[in-house]
C-alpha cells in the first residue's frame, strides 16, 4: 500500500468515523461509508490540508471513492 493510500485511508477513517475494514479502495464515501454533503466537504478540506494541495470544487465533486481520492492526490503530486 502506498503511503498516499495509507494517509487517505487514515483521513477517511478519522473524518467519517468508520472502521479500517470499511475503507476499501472501491468504497463510496456516500453509499458505502455513510457520508453526507457536509462530511464530503470536510473530507476534501482534510485531504487538502494533509497533502498541501488545492482541490477545485468541480474536481472535488467528482471524487466519490477512496480510489478516486488517492488517484487525484497521486496525480497532483506528479504534476
Amino acid at each position: 500500500m502506498s503511503s498516499i493510500e495509507e494517509r487517505v485511508r487514515k483521513i477517511v477513517i478519522e473524518q467519517l468515523g468508520v472502521t479500517e475494514d470499511q475503507v476499501t479502495l472501491e468504497a463510496s464515501f456516500v453509499d458505502d461509508l455513510g457520508a453526507d454533503s457536509l462530511d464530503t466537504v470536510e473530507l476534501v478540506m482534510a485531504l487538502e490540508e494533509e497533502f498541501d494541495a488545492e482541490i477545485p470544487d468541480d474536481q472535488a465533486e467528482a471524487i466519490t471513492t477512496v480510489k478516486q481520492a488517492v488517484a487525484f492526490i497521486e496525480g497532483s503530486a506528479k504534476g
